[in-house]
């Protein structure tokens, strides 16, 4: 099972999860989770400070969850088909949460406080699917990433066919779409790149080079002696 039970962690993500499927997410307390949770406020404010931490802790979890599920990708397969099963397999881990998950979106609270587990959600799915999410084009990749599955969640939340057609077609047009996005994104950085590395070339070999002292016709570094010991290496 995705919560352990067993632990303080995983008794309050599990009775907040409770909560918010029982009621509006903007009407949980703290309090409710700890009595829920089977604690009192102290205790709880051993493990967090606030629902958003909460939230975290269960976005982390579904991380854990999807990398071990998530099929491996394919020899062959496009990096779009990879990250489509990927996708899909987090929908599956969400869906005994899925009642949960409405009424929290729905509370407008998934806000600031979560921009950055939602980031690195979305980076752990790239690399499962065989994409590198490290570097500028990682992170663009990342962030674009990121705008697609708010995009396709909205539409997961409202779909009640098991099949999640409207939910595939949706996330099969988005994928699709960012695909052609990030190849002239990767082209741009990649031009980029190479831009930098013949201008990094240029200002070497434009440098001037230092006129060599008396005794050193060839320019070498002088070897350090008494008189000149801690002299930086010419070069």
């Amino acid at each position: 099972m995705m919560i352990d039970m067993g632990s303080a962690e995983g008794r309050i993500v599990a009775a907040a999860l409770r909560l918010a499927a029982e009621k509006p997410w903007q009407d949980v307390s703290l309090r409710h989770i700890a009595e829920a949770a089977g604690m009192n406020l102290a205790e709880l404010s051993d493990t967090f400070s606030s629902k958003s931490d909460v939230l975290k802790a269960f976005v982390r979890l579904v991380d854990k969850e999807v990398l071990l599920k998530a099929p491996a990708p394919q020899e062959g397969e496009s990096r779009r088909d990879a990250l489509f099963e990927v996708i899909m397999a987090r929908f599956d881990v969400l869906e005994p949460f899925k009642t949960a998950l409405r009424s929290i979106a729905g509370s407008g609270e998934i806000e600031l406080a979560l921009m950055r587990p939602m980031l690195s959600s979305q980076a752990w799915m790239l690399q499962a699917a065989g994409i590198d999410s490290d570097g500028p084009a990682g992170a663009m990749r990342t962030a674009g990433l990121a705008s697609a599955y708010a995009s396709v969640l909205r539409t997961w939340l409202e779909d009640d066919d098991p099949g999640l057609a409207r939910t595939m077609a949706v996330l099969d047009r988005r994928l699709r779409s960012g695909e052609s996005v990030m190849a002239g994104l990767d082209s741009a950085l990649g031009a980029a790149r190479r831009l930098k590395d013949v201008l990094r070339s240029g200002l070497r070999s434009s440098k001037p080079r230092e006129t060599p002292e008396s005794g050193d016709e060839f320019g070498d570094a002088t070897v350090a002696g008494p008189g000149n010991a801690g002299a930086p290496p010419a070069g």
